[in-house]
């Protein structure tokens, strides 16, 4: 199939800075050319644009849709027209769609975090959930979680800028929810150890791990960590964090945050298409 750019060809992007570091143009782009797809993916570095004028632009244009990433994931949130249950929970959005002028937000990091545990093969509506972290991430994975029917969610966060959004979040998922979220102080290990007891599934949403850090883990004891549970870190630099070392030694199930960025670009083409992107092909060539 062509990769020829024509008359016809639409276009979309990301959107946010920096974003040349971006996998996605090599994911949607080649995704369009083995479906037979006239569209075009870019990114585009908006650190100083103007929001209102940028979204009118995109508009005027008939975009198919795009991607946002940081900062403006909350703020371009006023400039649209309609929203996803997930991202008007989340309060964050990281696609819209053009559904024939209408530019309707949705939030698709949950949904790649979900998918992900269910390529492992593993039900989140299985047992309960340990999650490490209240960010934007975090939040996103906790908000799909519960609308997916995780029965317990334990959110586990250190006391700080961030404790009072995961206060909202965790009333917000029992608001609007039929499960059952309560919030923990990472610094209170008996809580910590009591949360991670009462899951199958635990993962970590902190930056914990990340490099050039790698030598740090969110968990401060390993046998914490039961062979029988499945344990994510949402990091995938370094792909294999100490905390996927210590678990995957004391006998657990893994898996990082790459399928999670994978499986979240496979929900947005998905909202954008109505179509399945090939995953196996776009894992093997852009994601091993």
């Amino acid at each position: 199939m062509s990769t020829q750019i024509t008359g016809r060809t639409r276009l979309g992007g990301l959107l946010g800075s920096p974003v040349g570091h971006s996998l996605s143009p090599l994911m949607y782009n080649e995704t369009f050319r083995l479906l037979g797809i006239d569209w075009v993916y870019l990114c585009f570095d908006t650190k100083h644009a103007d929001l209102k004028s940028l979204v009118g632009g995109l508009r005027e244009m008939d975009v198919f849709g795009f991607n946002i990433t940081m900062p403006d994931k909350e703020r371009i949130m006023e400039h649209l027209d309609g929203f996803s249950e997930a991202a008007r929970m989340i309060g964050a959005v990281n696609t819209v769609k053009n559904e024939n002028g209408k530019l309707i937000g949705h939030n698709t990091d949950g949904a790649g975090y979900t998918r992900s545990a269910a390529e492992q093969g593993y039900d989140i509506r299985s047992g309960a959930m340990t999650l490490l972290g209240a960010g934007g991430a975090a939040s996103s994975i906790a908000v799909q979680a519960a609308l997916d029917g995780v029965p317990v969610l334990h959110i586990v966060n250190r006391k700080g800028r961030s404790w009072k959004h995961a206060e909202q979040i965790v009333d917000l998922i029992n608001r609007n929810t039929s499960c059952r979220a309560d919030l923990t102080d990472l610094s209170d290990l008996t809580a910590l150890r009591r949360c991670i007891e009462e899951s199958s599934l635990l993962t970590n949403a902190t930056s914990i791990g990340m490099a050039p850090a790698a030598d740090a883990s969110p968990i401060p004891d390993n046998s914490m960590l039961r062979p029988e549970m499945l344990v994510s870190d949402i990091i995938y630099n370094p792909r294999r964090t100490k905390l996927l070392e210590d678990a995957g030694r004391a006998g657990c199930r893994t898996f990082n945050g790459m399928y999670m960025l994978l499986h979240q670009g496979a929900a947005a083409f998905q909202i954008w298409t109505g179509l399945d992107m090939p995953v196996e092909e776009i894992r093997k060539k852009y994601f091993v």
